[in-house]
């Protein structure tokens, strides 16, 4: 493989969900310019087909998809869609995520709790399961999980999403055990503090803010699109060999 052709991705058809903002957004965006075909997915469709327009309108390839991982009948359907649309998939970024709580863990009540795992755990799961299904009758594929440096050390008050990110990382490495054989390549992006609509109780919290900076040696809040690079390496030929793996993108936060 030359090394122009190394992160090249084109004839590549990847999802990516909860790509309608922030992380997700970005990585579309990367995989986008990189030559994929891109399908854009969240729970609401305006927030996807605005992203995808405006990929296209950049010269990229991409459609949006509306699904909520949170419902198993949805995951059924944009797995449908994708079988009949385009009879592969080649990249699969599980980016979706739900964190409804924010306190102290033994006060999560039951709906926070379903909420949670349903998306973050039961969600990731048989988003995992159906893209291994197509991928390993497809000649393989990568799955990329987005878990959290919350699966590692929790998070204060994030209790419960701390504990569905633990449950990610397992994850990726049981279907990567599992599926190598089958060229099938699993592996996590692990972000730490990023500035995103889904982090904001923490990055516009100032006291907050400056708790976290203390156990950041680069002392700064990550920029979605710092996100990208690591996906990019992990969809592409460049990872060939890399699976079962975790990849901690968090300003140096887990080496304290």
């Amino acid at each position: 493989m030359s090394k122009q052709d190394l992160f090249d991705l084109s004839g590549k058809v990847a999802l990516i969900t909860g790509a309608s903002r922030g992380i997700g957004e970005s990585i579309a965006r990367t995989l986008a310019n990189y030559g994929a075909h891109v399908i854009v997915s969240s729970r609401k469709i305006d927030g996807c087909e605005a992203v995808a327009s405006s990929i296209r309108e950049d010269g990229g390839s991409a459609e949006a998809y509306a699904c909520h991982i949170g419902e198993m009948d949805q995951i059924e359907d944009i797995w449908q869609h994708i079988e009949s649309k385009h009879g592969k998939l080649d990249v699969l970024v599980n980016n979706a995520a739900a964190n409804p709580y924010f306190g102290p863990i033994e006060d999560t009540d039951l709906g926070a709790y379903h909420k949670t795992v349903d998306v973050n755990i039961r969600g990731y799961f048989f988003m995992c399961a159906r893209g291994a299904q197509i991928m390993k009758n497809n000649g393989g594929g990568s799955i990329i999980n987005v878990a959290s440096v919350n699966g590692v050390n929790p998070g204060h008050f994030q209790g419960i999403y701390s504990v569905t990110k633990a449950a990610v990382i397992s994850m990726t490495k049981s279907f990567a055990m599992e599926l190598g054989q089958q060229k099938v390549r699993v592996n996590a992006l692990l972000p730490g503090l990023t500035d995103t609509k889904f982090a904001s109780a923490l990055t516009s919290n100032e006291a907050i803010k400056k708790q976290a900076m203390a156990h950041i040696p680069m002392k700064r809040v990550a920029d979605p699109d710092e996100m990208a690079g690591t996906v990019l390496y992990l969809a592409s030929g460049a990872s060939s060999y890399t699976t079962g793996t975790c990849i901690n993108v968090d300003g140096g936060y887990l080496t304290i």
